[in-house]
């Protein structure tokens, strides 16, 4: 296993100190490059998170090191690079047709406070990231690639206080849900409240696994959600909130009710 971070790395000294990106080499390729999983990446504040990231390095020149980038902006040195650092779990090595293939297994080391070159992420940032592929020749001489593949970034939610009392209840009495619908701010570095969003209550019966769509309601302005239900059987209840383009999804773990 080879651990690349931003302290003392060839790949973070030379990524940050290039000229921007030029045509491709012929002999050296990026492909099947695919960030966490192909889902988006959800980030609230403050919390580094290793988002995984897999890609196929195909190449006839000897090379020295290689690395995927993900990035805001143009490759000329201003860009934005959504890691602090990269971890290589492993690249595997093969051959044909005079190349050598390296199918590699890595993760991006991401803090919404810290980002490589000093930066720290905006709201501006919930949006679509772009790729970018380079590869360090033996004797120094680099080649970094444009890629097609693209990833979204979306700012964390979390619905605090979820509640649902009494409990336990009589049956057929009214049972009240709660909750707080939050998002993260990351101009601020907080969760601030988030209004006017649908979210789902759901409820899922004792000796059941699966949840079932009760009612959707619209928070707040204040991110407030309450609502009533009738008792019938012993369960649990939660809320969900699907997101949006720019807002992760996001599940309470669920409070159950004895139903008497």
């Amino acid at each position: 296993m080879t651990v690349l971070t931003t302290a003392g790395a060839a790949l973070a000294s030379t990524l940050f100190t290039a000229p921007g990106a030029h045509a491709a080499d012929s002999d050296i390729t990026f492909s099947n490059v695919v960030i966490n999983k192909g889902k988006p990446i959800v980030l609230g504040t403050g919390t580094q998170i290793e988002v995984p990231l897999t890609y196929t390095v195909k190449t006839k020149a000897k090379l020295d090191d290689w690395w995927v980038s993900v990035y805001r902006g143009t490759l000329d040195g201003s860009e934005t690079v959504l890691a602090s650092g990269w971890i290589q779990w492993n690249c595997r090595q093969s051959a044909a047709g005079g190349y050598t293939y390296y199918d590699c297994d890595e993760s991006l080391q991401v803090d919404p406070d810290q980002l490589a070159g000093s930066k720290k992420l905006v709201n501006s940032d919930a949006t679509i990231w772009k790729t970018s592929g380079t590869a360090i020749k033996i004797g120094g001489s680099y080649d970094t690639d444009l890629l097609s593949y693209t990833t979204r970034l979306k700012r964390a939610s979390v619905i605090a206080s979820a509640d649902a009392s009494p409990e336990p209840v009589t049956k057929g009495k009214p049972i009240t849900v709660k909750g707080t619908l939050k998002r993260a701010n990351w101009n601020t570095h907080r969760y601030d409240l988030y209004g006017a969003q649908k979210v789902t209550l759901q409820f899922k019966a004792a000796g059941t696994t699966t949840y079932t769509n009760v009612k959707t309601i619209s928070t707040t302005s204040a991110g407030a959600l309450q609502t009533t239900v009738t008792a019938v059987k012993d369960g649990t209840w939660r809320w969900y909130y699907a997101g949006n383009s720019v807002t992760g999804a996001y599940a309470t773990s669920g409070d159950y009710v004895d139903v008497r």
